[in-house]
């Protein structure tokens, strides 16, 4: 992972537009994923096979209790201006109407009705941290990390009901067992597909 890192201190560095200029202008590889987290542009690699196999279940069983008119999106762009991030989650659940209002190459992740991130070695510690913290700021009601490289082994997690920039944890299983997801979704999700490595 790289980073351009921007003087973003109140007053003294480029504003939210600027930011958002500079992500839509990067030139990365096909493939690789540029954000911001916390004010500072990132670049990372494609993710594994592991990683893409873990996102591709849990939106398969997603699908199976999506209303008609929300849709799943692995490249959407869900911009929080308040903690200075604009992320491309692994998963978004988002209602069209909210995609189709939008211009441009991101929309509010405040319009989110989950998210889910799936953790990859070089960069775990935002999906756990950083973006933890900006989705709660968002409002974003749940947030699912998948967290492969936990320190105590893989490990998904649910958090919910946040708060300023804190989520309750509202479910934690190792991999292997199952996770609930409340209601508006109302799904049990196995996790005993998920590949450790």
């Amino acid at each position: 992972m790289s980073a351009l890192t921007v003087d973003h201190a109140e007053g003294n560095g480029p504003e939210w537009d600027d930011l958002v200029r500079i992500w839509e202008q990067a030139d990365a590889r096909e493939g690789w994923k540029v954000e911001i987290i916390e004010g500072i542009v990132t670049v990372s690699p494609p993710p594994d096979n592991s990683h893409n196999f873990i996102a591709a279940k849990v939106q398969r069983r997603l699908y199976s209790v999506l209303p008609e008119d929300w849709d799943i999106y692995q490249t959407l762009g869900t911009g929080i201006p308040l903690r200075k991030g604009l992320y491309i989650p692994d998963i978004a659940v988002v209602p069209d109407d909210v995609v189709l209002a939008k211009t441009g190459e991101y929309v509010p992740a405040s319009a989110a009705k989950l998210i889910v991130e799936v953790t990859s070695k070089s960069n775990a510690s935002n999906d756990r941290i950083a973006k933890a913290a900006g989705y709660a700021r968002a409002g974003v009601p749940l947030y699912l990390l998948v967290d492969r490289w936990a320190p105590a082994g893989p490990a998904i997690t649910l958090y919910g009901e946040p708060a300023g920039d804190v989520y309750r944890v509202l479910q934690a299983v190792k991999f292997g067992d199952e996770l609930e997801l409340p209601a508006p979704f109302d799904l049990a999700l196995d996790t005993g597909v998920f590949p450790v490595d």
